[in-house]
């Protein structure tokens, strides 16, 4: 596999500390390696959010369903994310995505995200999934007193988009709200909810395997080839034939599996630590005792929520490089960031501290639909730091897709569209400094 980071960011060192992993203990999802020749109707690569809600929603089809990890399910990131099931998906804005796709589109792809949210909620419900929910929907914070004139400007927006009713909050009632910090007011849309993102994955494993799907660990595919009309996959120890193929490896893609995804997403790393659990003490002298899920109005956002077992969790878009040497580097910003907002916790210890990749498209949107030139396989990806949601709702319009019918649910235009390339191929990392740089001075300066 050609992949654009270096060996250390796919292997143990950036997952080392994941409070997640405390939750759910990676002997709990690790699964055999494929051995063998495999036979299957469909083949899914990636075991994420994405993938395993395909094989669930495949196998409760009646499809016999072969997945496949090249580590052991929610290795990546959605087994160490920061847990916010919450609108979002794509990074571009409404004039974005108007001028590109029109206005019908536009509106089509914000409903889209609650359904998103929605299709969890039935997830959990159905399946009998206890992940530690909480959070009446997200609450944005102003970072500036220019951000909260624009929340303000675009409140209205928000009931003519998702059909809900969002509060609007004036800084001077931010502290009695439980939610004090430097902000200059904020927005909750009650939509969405936090939750414990190992322990969904967990159990969305667990009703995928009751729904008959196949689930390997370990199991890497080298290459993906064709024979006859089937797809011919190979792994180390194993050769996999199936009718159809879902590829759901979203940040840990890589350059040739397929050739396609060349170029095709971006790879950028997220940041996040945990406390140890706070005393109540602790969370009024820092203001903060609301269960809510936030995260504020910077480009470069940070994201943060009290858990129910009282530790608090901070995250923040991560490092341009991955070695041991960029993690420790990122563990110290991240830290830097978490005490400039919340000072009262300057000596609150974070022994938790991990990073995880994020997906970016050239377009700043998801994409989901068939791999051109290869009958019968289909791809998703491209979240931008809002799998839990959009990448399981990816999954279940993806397992349709392989069924060889059109989505039973809403497939926004949006998603639809050919997924462009990035300027530079294996070397357009280099485009992301200028990138971040301009963020950056666009929040400072806003």
């Amino acid at each position: 596999m050609k992949r654009i980071f270096g060996p250390h960011a796919y292997g143990p060192g950036p997952v080392q500390g994941n409070y997640w992993a405390e939750t759910v203990p990676d002997a709990t999802l690790m699964r055999p390696a494929a051995t063998g020749e495999i036979r299957a109707d469909v083949a899914v690569i990636g075991a994420g959010f994405t993938g395993l809600s395909a094989a669930l929603h495949l196998a409760q089809a009646g499809v016999d369903v072969v997945v496949l990890d090249a580590q052991h399910p929610g290795w990546g990131a959605s087994g160490r994310n920061g847990g916010f099931c919450c609108l979002g998906g794509a990074k571009a804005d409404d004039a974005m995505l108007r001028r590109q796709f029109g206005e019908p589109a536009r509106a089509d792809w914000r409903r889209t995200e609650v359904d998103a949210i929605a299709l969890v909620a039935k997830l959990l419900d159905t399946h009998g999934i206890q992940a530690d929910t909480h959070s009446k929907g997200e609450t944005l914070l102003a970072h500036s007193a220019s951000a909260m004139r624009a929340i303000e400007g675009e409140a209205a927006t928000v009931t003519r988009d998702y059909g809900a009713t969002p509060t609007l909050h004036e800084a001077r009632d931010l502290d009695g709200l439980g939610l004090s910090g430097p902000f200059h007011g904020g927005i909750t849309v009650p939509i969405g909810f936090g939750l414990n993102p190992r322990k969904y994955l967990a159990g969305l494993l667990s009703a995928t395997e009751a729904a008959g799907a196949r689930v390997h660990g370990e199991s890497p595919v080298l290459r993906i080839g064709s024979e006859g009309d089937k797809q011919a996959l190979t792994l180390p120890k194993a050769r996999v034939l199936a009718k159809r193929l879902v590829l759901a490896t979203n940040g840990y893609s890589s350059e040739d599996v397929p050739d396609w995804m060349a170029a095709r997403y971006m790879p950028a790393q997220s940041n996040v630590l945990v406390t140890r659990p706070l005393t109540e003490a602790e969370k009024h002298a820092a203001g903060w005792t609301s269960v809510q899920m936030a995260f504020d109005s910077r480009y470069l956002l940070h994201y943060f929520r009290l858990m129910p077992d009282n530790r608090f969790l901070f995250g923040r878009r991560g490092g341009l490089t991955s070695s041991p040497r960029a993690d420790r580097a990122a563990i110290r910003t991240t830290r830097a960031h978490f005490d400039a907002m919340f000072p009262a916790w300057a000596n609150v210890e974070t022994p938790c501290n991990w990073s995880g990749m994020v997906c970016l498209s050239g377009a700043l949107v998801p994409y989901c639909g068939p791999i051109p030139d290869m009958p019968g396989a289909f791809a998703g990806f491209a979240y931008h730091g809002n799998g839990v949601a959009m990448g399981s709702y990816t999954g279940a319009l993806l397992a349709d897709l392989a069924l060889g019918r059109t989505p039973n649910r809403r497939y926004p235009t949006i998603m639809q569209a050919p997924a462009k390339r990035f300027p530079l191929g294996r070397f357009r990392r280099a485009l992301m400094p200028a990138i971040y740089a301009m963020a950056g001075l666009r929040d400072r300066l806003s």
